[in-house]
């Protein structure tokens, strides 16, 4: 072969090692974002729960107008969900339910900008309104 076709070769071995490795680089971004945008969703599911829970009457397992029997434990959890753990990440109560509201965390199975830490997200839930924080990409 000549210098020329051999040089011709390596080049397009490094482009596309170059395009391989840009293209991994792209899918754990994506896999990152998503888990981030699943674990949202889980937790505006378990806000919607908690407020059916606050709407429901005491006389059928309700909170019957309040939020206290969401207590920051696996008992107060199970209220919401059977199974707190599922493949897009951990989910607990960080701030037991009180008159008005409750705050439930996420943490994801991704850690989206590489820090150490998955991906967290929370929710404070009221009787008529969410709020979502994103304190960990």
């Amino acid at each position: 072969m000549g210098q020329q076709q051999l040089l011709l070769i390596v080049l397009s071995v490094i482009i596309v090692g170059i395009a391989v490795i840009v293209g991994i680089n792209m899918f754990a971004d994506q896999a990152a974002s998503s888990n981030l945008d699943a674990v949202t969703a889980d937790l505006i599911n378990l806000a919607s729960r908690a407020q059916q829970h606050f709407r429901r009457p005491t006389a059928m397992g309700g909170g019957g107008g309040t939020f206290t029997l969401l207590s920051a434990d696996a008992a107060g959890m199970a209220y919401l969900t059977s199974q707190p753990t599922n493949e897009n990440g951990a989910y607990t109560i960080t701030s037991a339910g009180n008159g008005t509201s409750v705050s439930v965390k996420g943490i994801g199975s991704e850690d989206g900008d590489k820090d150490g830490t998955n991906c967290t997200a929370t929710i404070q839930v009221w009787s008529d309104s969410i709020a979502v924080v994103i304190s960990n990409r």
